[in-house]
């Protein structure tokens, strides 16, 4: 590996000495680097000094070549801890709706509203947080999310009132929109050929923490209730904080910020862990001005103007569609006889009578439909490395929008219901990894958080409207309600391939 990082650099070296001979006017002259996107600038920072020396390596020749090893599988695990404690987050709100509404005898614009104030604090924190990644480091910024997770998340177990658990909720939002930075952190560790299917597993951890959560409350609620419930949810997340000691800041943030020996104390204990012999020579980081980097107008610029529009598409449309499916989920199973039976009747009407907490049957339908989301898992792992990001996102789209036109079938059959739900949630949960895989890919060092960040922040404005549709309008019309997340789908197929760049084996800058 060593001779071929030498005989790459060799070729740079030639390429360099020819320009400083006969051809030396100013028309041969190297772009400056003010003058280049912040992307740019990290590519030619190195090459822009003058010769590049023999013996030099990056950090992404580096990863590559040091491969996947017990390094990457111990990573996995951490930022596993991590989203799995984001997922019983989340996977409470469909559980905490219907215990809410008998509790306090909630209407349903109120059950909805909950819901939607945790996405509102998601939705303002995610660009803080990838900026504050990009600024500051990964690690960071996620062991300061963990401990405010977990200390909002057991705070909100004694709300006195719904006014109380609606601020708790939304600060618990606020420390959540910096979960997507461990995807970011765990990407920038892997090699190119082998990152899509890592990313997409990660999502294991996703689906175990959403039935854990399931399996949680049926264990739970009948006795200690919803405040039970939400103290024993954040046992993972203290489990991270903890743990969050051995995560590795990234080689490529230290890169980026001018810290060669950090980013190479790093490699080495890659290397040390994995087994492998560390490349020889000097590793080349980047010279760009710390203040260059994390700005969000830098995803507007004219190279990536238009794959960031349509990833923030993409991403609001993802969420809106998921989360819609997962507290959609609920709503159904309280439906007695026909499917549509649970429309025509008023949001703003509610009484003792009216409530019907969520019996074992309906838990276990839930976990059912909850399950699915390892085969949506396996079957992103199948096509995505073979039809690439784009073409995969676009045809998942596809399948998700026939399931949802089978709901239109007014079903009473418990069993279908299960089984429509069950394939729609797992390959809207498929499109979601996919979009995780691509963007980490299709953004530079400096602005992969902060792009990472903001199509989070997207996707957590699409997952604040979902409660409306999901929670609300599907009380007056079964058949809008579906039509609405079908249509969302449907010009999300298009944003997808309309993307100018597929970044299937293409090397992280």
């Amino acid at each position: 590996m060593s001779g071929k990082v030498r005989a790459t650099y060799n070729e740079l070296d030639g390429e360099n000495k020819s320009f400083d001979g006969a051809g030396s006017s100013s028309d041969s002259a190297p772009p400056s680097l003010p003058s280049l996107d912040p992307g740019a600038q990290i590519e030619m920072s190195a090459a822009v000094a003058g010769v590049v020396p023999d013996d030099t390596f990056t950090v992404d020749q580096a990863v590559n070549a040091l491969g996947f090893g017990k390094f990457q599988v111990k990573l996995s695990l951490i930022t596993g801890l991590c989203w799995m404690a984001d997922s019983m987050e989340m996977m409470i709100l469909a559980i905490l709706g219907p215990a809410l509404h008998c509790h306090w005898h909630l209407p349903e614009w109120k059950q909805a509203f909950l819901t939607t104030a945790v996405f509102i604090g998601m939705m303002l924190s995610s660009a803080f947080w990838g900026h504050l990644s990009d600024k500051y480091g990964r690690k960071r910024s996620l062991r300061m999310a963990g401990v405010l997770l977990a200390y909002w998340g057991l705070l909100s177990a004694f709300a006195p009132t719904y006014t109380w658990i609606v601020l708790l909720r939304g600060l618990v939002g606020f420390a959540i929109g910096c979960v997507p930075q461990s995807v970011t952190l765990y990407a920038e560790f892997l090699p190119a050929h082998q990152r899509g299917k890592c990313v997409v597993l990660l999502d294991c951890f996703w689906a175990m923490g959403a039935c854990a959560e399931v399996i949680l409350a049926l264990w739970v609620m009948p006795t200690l209730g919803w405040s039970g419930l939400l103290a024993l949810s954040i046992i993972p997340l203290v489990l991270f904080v903890i743990v969050c000691q051995w995560l590795p800041e990234s080689a490529r943030f230290h890169a980026a910020s001018g810290d060669s020996e950090k980013a190479m104390a790093t490699l080495q204990k890659i290397a040390e862990e994995n087994g492998k012999p560390m490349l020889l020579g000097r590793l080349i980081v980047d010279d760009v001005a710390q203040m260059n980097r994390g700005r969000i107008r830098d995803l507007l610029v004219p190279d990536l103007k238009w794959t960031t529009l349509l990833l923030w598409f993409i991403w609001s449309s993802c969420a809106f569609c998921y989360y819609g499916i997962v507290l959609m989920t609920t709503e159904l199973f309280e439906a007695q006889g026909s499917l549509c039976s649970i429309s025509g009747t008023d949001p703003a009407f509610t009484c003792t009578a009216d409530c019907r907490p969520l019996s074992s049957s309906d838990y276990l339908d839930l976990l059912w439909t909850t399950l699915a989301e390892f085969p949506g898992i396996f079957f992103t792992i199948l096509v995505i490395e073979r039809l690439g990001r784009k073409t995969t996102m676009a045809l998942e789209f596809g399948i998700f929008v026939v399931a949802v036109v089978l709901l239109f079938i007014c079903t009473s059959n418990r069993t279908w219901l299960t089984i429509i739900l069950f394939v729609a949630r797992g390959i809207i949960s498929g499109v979601f990894q996919a979009a995780y895989v691509y963007t980490p890919e299709v953004y530079p060092t400096s602005l992969r958080a902060v792009g990472v960040g903001t199509c989070s922040g997207m996707a957590r404005f699409g997952a604040m409207l979902t409660p409306v549709i999901a929670q609300v309008l599907i009380r007056t019309s079964v058949h809008l309600a579906t039509a609405t997340y079908g249509l969302v789908a449907i010009m999300a197929i298009a944003a997808a391939l309309l993307l100018p760049i597929e970044t299937r084996g293409r090397a992280m800058t």
